[in-house]
């Protein structure tokens, strides 16, 4: 059942208030979540990246360790930058091998102790990503043999240096992972060029293609949708479910499982409107979109965890903003599930709007990222792109004056939500 109240990570404080905490979705050649890249950084920019810097190191370490990775990356595998000076310090031993694949700059000089390093960290159960790969260089074949995964920089890469770059990188046996792609041609070249994983916001891109319809089953959902938002009467409510068995059998079953708390069987859909409720009811057909077009695949969809993400991340900074209004709460939640049905649809958002009801500050927020709901929005694309828009997200946070360590709190409790959609936990 879709849980409302707000969930506490399991760690109670953050290991500094100025760190800000990103996973950047890694997707297999189906367009399926593999693993994650993680951004542990300062919210203060000109300390960004100092990973050399032994405090940053600290608190790097002590931001991994703190946390149950189970929370942030699920069952996924985490990609965590390091250099020379992480690569050489004692404390890297403290990290889940299991868990974390370290990457490296390809710019770190192949030095005999560097290299006898590798050797040692690959004999002790770690694995290495070669960060940023543009060109082929005498450093590059002296790293090669002891990589897992070639991270290649597709922004940095002229198209007609790529495929002899490939297959370079392809002789050493290793992974290639196409990193920065924007756009679903890049994605596309670079699937046929044999890259094995990918990496870039080309996923959550709308793609608008000209006179495409929605589909009838997505109609029926929104339809719902629509009628929850003028507030219909159930009657109205179960004649329309009643039209899309997979959605009636979809209801019954979810309030049929122990986690929703009832304390009988539910045998009819009026039954299980008045178990679920309406708010419940709303998200849950919110999230079913998403999960349909991600059916029978054998990894999540990375639109429906990035939806759902964004989703909760606005509920809970609706939640901590303005504390004890429910409403406003589900509301940023509505805002951020929807702000990706252009993407999933493949058709505009002016055209998703006339097909479901939504007050003016959600269409705002979704049109043009105004008003309170569109700054929370921005916050929460801010995140997945931290590398690049981190001074814009503190700023935002600062402007719904919103503190980075309560943010932080926030991310979890999101992630710890949103692993439990996916798995299936917490329908």
């Amino acid at each position: 059942m879709i849980a409302n109240a707000v969930q506490q990570p399991a760690s109670p404080t953050p290991p500094s208030k100025d760190i800000f905490l990103a996973r950047q979705p890694i997707l297999n050649r189906s367009q399926m979540l593999v693993a994650y890249e993680l951004l542990v950084s300062h919210s203060i920019p000109d300390q960004v990246g100092n990973i050399g810097n032994s405090s940053v190191v600290a608190e790097v370490l002590a931001c991994i360790s703190a946390l149950d990775l189970e929370i942030v990356i699920g069952d996924s595998v985490g990609y965590l930058g390091v250099d020379s000076f992480f690569l050489m310090s004692d404390a890297i031993q403290c990290l889940p091998q299991k868990k974390i694949l370290l990457e490296i700059p390809e710019s770190i000089e192949a030095t005999p102790e560097v290299i006898a390093r590798l050797i040692e960290l690959r004999q002790s159960g770690f694995k290495f990503a070669l960060n940023s790969v543009v060109a082929n260089t005498d450093n590059l074949q002296k790293l090669l043999p002891f990589m897992d995964v070639v991270k290649i920089d597709v922004q940095q890469v002229s198209r007609e240096n790529l495929p002899s770059l490939c297959r370079l990188c392809k002789t050493a046996n290793t992974a290639l992972l196409a990193k920065k792609v924007e756009h679903i041609e890049q994605f596309q070249l670079c699937r046929d060029l044999g890259f094995d994983y990918f990496q870039g916001y080309y996923f959550a891109r709308p793609l608008v293609i000209g006179g495409k319809k929605i589909a009838p089953s997505e109609l029926a959902v929104m339809h719902l949708i629509d009628l929850i938002n003028i507030d219909a009467d159930h009657i109205e409510l179960e004649r329309c479910i009643k039209r899309d068995a997979s959605i009636g059998l979809g209801l019954l079953r979810i309030v049929n499982t122990p986690a929703s708390g009832a304390h009988q069987r539910i045998g009819s859909l009026n039954q299980a409107l008045m178990m679920l409720g309406r708010t419940h009811l709303q998200r849950w057909l919110q999230i079913l979109l998403y999960a349909k077009a991600g059916r029978g695949a054998p990894h999540p969809s990375p639109l429906l965890l990035l939806a759902s993400t964004r989703g909760k991340f606005l509920e809970l900074m609706a939640q901590k903003i303005r504390p004890g209004n429910r409403n406003i709460a589900d509301i940023g939640f509505t805002v951020g599930i929807m702000s990706l049905m252009d993407t999933l649809f493949g058709v505009p958002m002016e055209h998703i709007l006339t097909q479901v009801a939504v007050i003016d500050e959600v269409s705002e927020a979704l049109l043009y990222r105004k008003g309170f709901y569109g700054d929370m929005l921005k916050v929460a694309e801010y995140i997945e792109r931290l590398d690049e828009s981190r001074t814009l997200l503190a700023a935002t946070l600062s402007a719904l004056q919103l503190a980075a360590d309560d943010f932080y709190m926030l991310e979890l409790a999101a992630f710890e939500w949103v692993n439990k959609i996916s798995s299936g936990e917490d329908e």
